[in-house]
């Protein structure tokens, strides 16, 4: 490789940089029929639309969008019956963020179980196998929050 100069280096940095900006422009396009979260918006916990689980659970659906920085997001809140799972262990794309308010989980982190009470927060990384279980004798409720595109769910 040649040496480079002050000028040649000055020419190969403002080119990266184009490069990085024309690649954040991309991201920051949502798809068609994608809602834009960017307003800051208030959920109220009893306004939330509740769907009923065959598990005698419940999830309220907070919200789903690209952010202006070109991330995808969708944000649930699920209660748990003792003893219940939401679904069988699986993996996907995108990426999870469970905090924990009331109830004691099972956190299946590809195959390594973990225990986390109120307060807890567990991640599921993409593409890596997880699971949940309500191992108390309450209620679990806890929030999700997913990060990144969907893809089709790979159940074990």
């Amino acid at each position: 490789m040649k040496n480079l100069n002050r000028r040649d280096l000055c020419v190969a940095l403002s080119a990266f940089a184009a490069m990085g900006s024309v690649s954040a422009g991309a991201q920051e396009l949502p798809p068609p029929g994608t809602k834009v979260l960017s307003d800051s918006e208030a959920f109220a916990y009893d306004k939330l639309p509740v769907s009923h689980s065959k598990n005698g659970g419940e999830s309220r659906h907070v919200t789903q969008g690209m952010l202006p920085t070109g991330e995808y997001v969708e944000m649930h809140e699920t209660t748990l019956p003792p003893g219940q799972m939401p679904h069988p262990p699986h993996k996907h794309r995108h990426s999870e963020f469970m905090m924990i308010r009331v109830g004691t989980v099972e956190f299946d982190n590809d195959g390594k179980k973990e225990t986390v009470g109120p307060g807890g927060v567990l991640f599921a990384a993409s593409d890596k196998m997880h699971g949940l279980k309500n191992v108390g004798t309450v209620a679990a409720q806890y929030f999700v929050i997913a990060i990144g595109r969907e893809s089709p769910v790979q159940r074990v």
